[in-house]
């Protein structure tokens, strides 16, 4: 069989949510040839003998360490056999047949990647795209997700878009173009990995474009305490990405920032 997709997901104590990202993935994936490939960063829940009993059928690399969730992309790509990937998080459900997003790919060889809508556990329209870092969302981290009021309430006139970056949750690409970006950049561990890679599509002059027809749920929680980990991958992103003065201004708004956030969170206690 000639696999069309590999389907990569990085699974950390993922083992409530598997079941029903493996079963939605089945339901959803009838048109199109696919293979699903787990890399497990050295779960300490029952995750792989879970995927061993329940799902025979999906490729499990068994890690002996936690490689995060770039390096852990990257490691099982090496092993990925279709034509396409989709990069999606352990903690999401699939609702719909993605073939209208793999025909949009082979058909606009302009396109470098794509995401579609994400929603919470409860349904409700979660941002899944943003903004590269500028002058205003380094100052204000919300402003990322600031790209206009459809895209602020969920209600969509259009059915594509095309963005700057689109959350790692869920990404669809070429292999090749994966490969050509030299996948994702492993000096982040968590947090902002997904930004950076859009960049390296951008700079190779290909669009991320966001489908907002096509849903999925992502169990996904914002926690304050993951704030120091999103301005140190911003750090790492503007070292990579920014140069000189643009670099050191940027910066300088962005630890301005964390200062701020460190000082609320002081009061909040």
């Amino acid at each position: 069989m000639n696999i069309k997709l590999s389907v990569i997901i990085v699974n950390y104590n993922g083992l409530q949510f598997l079941n029903g990202c493996l079963n939605a993935l089945y339901t959803n994936l009838k048109n199109i040839n696919y293979e699903i490939i787990v890399i497990d960063n050295n779960s300490s829940d029952a995750s792989c003998d879970f995927i061993k009993e329940n799902h025979k059928q999906v490729i499990l690399i068994e890690s002996a360490i936690n490689h995060g969730f770039g390096k852990g992309n990257n490691e099982a790509v090496k092993q990925a056999k279709g034509d396409y990937l989709l990069l999606l998080n352990n903690d999401t459900i699939l609702l719909e047949d993605i073939m209208p997003a793999v025909k949009l790919l082979e058909s606009d060889s302009s396109i470098g990647v794509i995401g579609i809508n994400m929603l919470s556990a409860n349904k409700e329209y979660l941002p899944a795209a943003g903004n590269f870092p500028n002058y205003k969302n380094m100052f204000q981290i919300k402003k990322l997700f600031d790209l206009g009021k459809e895209f602020k309430t969920g209600f969509f006139s259009k059915d594509k878009y095309e963005v700057d970056w689109l959350g790692g949750s869920f990404l669809l690409l070429f292999k090749e173009t994966y490969t050509r970006i030299g996948g994702f950049d492993e000096d982040y561990f968590m947090y902002v990995e997904d930004v950076d890679f859009c960049k390296k599509i951008a700079n190779i002059n290909l669009k991320r474009v966001f489908l907002p027809r096509l849903k999925y749920i992502h169990f996904v929680g914002f926690n304050k305490k993951k704030n120091p980990l999103i301005i140190n991958g911003y750090k790492i992103y503007l070292k990579k990405h920014k140069k000189g003065l643009a670099y050191l201004f940027l910066l300088l708004l962005l630890n301005f920032n964390a200062f701020i956030k460190k000082i609320k969170s002081l009061n909040e206690n």
